[in-house]
């Protein structure tokens, strides 16, 4: 595997705290590096309208951009219900909550270790900090 991002935990929980941050919904860190060589971390998470997932993938994206994390390609659209955007060593999955159940990328990575995330307002206060 290719380590674009020194600490890849790091990057997923940036990019978890960003999503939760436009008030994304059941955000969850998965661990696959034990799994697979497509990724160590899938960040999982769900917006109810076109316009908050595009609001939480341009935030996310922004918000790692400012930390000098390299976004290597984006997929999908705010349409679709589902947006992709890959960091090499971590890949953010943006749903629709329609999109999410149809895929259930939980139910195909069950075997992989679910990273716990802070509260919401534990985020931002930390963040703040």
């Amino acid at each position: 595997m290719v380590f674009l991002n020194k600490n890849s935990l790091a990057v997923a929980k940036m990019a978890a705290a960003a999503a939760e941050e436009k008030k994304a919904k059941d955000t969850v860190i998965l661990k696959l590096s034990k799994l697979t060589l497509i990724a160590d971390y899938f960040v999982i998470t769900s917006g109810g309208s076109e316009p908050q997932l595009k609001a939480i993938s341009n935030f996310i994206m922004r918000k790692l951009k400012e930390n000098k994390i390299r976004l290597l390609h984006y997929e999908g659209k705010p349409e679709t219900g589902w947006i992709l955007l890959d960091y090499g060593d971590v890949i953010v999955h943006i749903f629709s909550r329609e999109k999410r159940d149809f895929y259930d990328l939980e139910y195909i990575w069950q075997e992989a270790k679910k990273i716990r995330l802070l509260k919401r307002k534990k985020i931002l206060k930390e963040e703040k900090q």
